[in-house]
Parts: C-alpha cells; sequence; structure tokens
C-alpha cells in the first residue's frame, strides 16, 4: 500500500527511527509466501516510476523520499469468524529479508529511503496527501494475462 504524504513518521519506545524529510510517498509492506526478490526488484520499480504525485510526476521524476514500513497485517484474512488470519503473510525469516531488498532496490533507484523497524511495535503517522492511497499488489500486477 502506498499513501501520497505531506509528512510521516514511524516510531519505536518514543523514538523517531524513520522520517519523510520532506513530501512524498509512506509505504506499507506486505510480503506473502510466493514473493521472492525478483519480484521485490519488480514492485521496487514499479513504485519508484508511479506517477501519483502532482502534475501527474513520479518519485523518481522529482526525487520525492519514502517511508517503508514492513506490515504483515496487510495480509489479513478476515473472512471466517471475528479473528483475522495471518497465514497467508510470509513469517518473519522470509519477510524481513525480503523487505531489506525492496529497500535496497529502491535505494539502487536513486530513492531516499527511510524505514521503519522490522518487528517492532512501530507508531506510523503521516498526513495523507490528496488524499491518494493505493494498493500494490505483486499478484495483480505481475500475473500472466
Amino acid at each position: 500500500m502506498v499513501q501520497r504524504a505531506l509528512e510521516g513518521q514511524v516510531s519505536v519506545d518514543g523514538e523517531v527511527v524513520g522520517r519523510l524529510p520532506s513530501p512524498g510517498l509512506v509505504v506499507l509492506v506486505g510480503i506473502t509466501h510466493d514473493d521472492e526478490p525478483t519480484v521485490v526488484h519488480r514492485m521496487a520499480e514499479k513504485l519508484w516510476g508511479l506517477r501519483i504525485l502532482d502534475e501527474e510526476r513520479s518519485a523518481s521524476d522529482v526525487a520525492a523520499p519514502l517511508l517503508v514500513v514492513s506490515q504483515f497485517t496487510l495480509y489479513a484474512n478476515v473472512r471466517k469468524g471475528r479473528r483475522p488470519s495471518w497465514s497467508a503473510a510470509a513469517p518473519g525469516p522470509v519477510s524481513e529479508p525480503l523487505v531489506d531488498t525492496f529497500v535496497e532496490a529502491l535505494r539502487g533507484l536513486g530513492a531516499h529511503v527511510e524505514t521503519g523497524r522490522f518487528g517492532a511495535d512501530m507508531q506510523v503517522s503521516l498526513v495523507n496527501d490528496g488524499p491518494v492511497t493505493l494498493v500494490l499488489d505483486s499478484a495483480e500486477l505481475f500475473a500472466p494475462r
């Protein structure tokens, strides 16, 4: 999930661990069992070039910063009962390196990237600009047509 933001930051235990230094994108990243490094690299390229900023510009066009926060709860399944199931989310030992790969892929493309802290109890705040919020799902984006 990506949100165009005027401001954004993530804190852990009262300490700010990542912050947008100027308006940019807050990116909540969930990893599922089918994700792999090639998919993560393609998602980074898609996000960096996505024209969702003012005047249909991309983050790459204006060097907009990104705040990337891992969030396994994006894969919650709430179809049955009242308690979400997290079975679609990849476990930490699988997802943490892929989130790191995503961040490094963005940096390799020239992005200024700040991050949260994987697995921590994080407080994320942002001022959504627009508001603009999009869901980017690798299964939908890269599925055969």
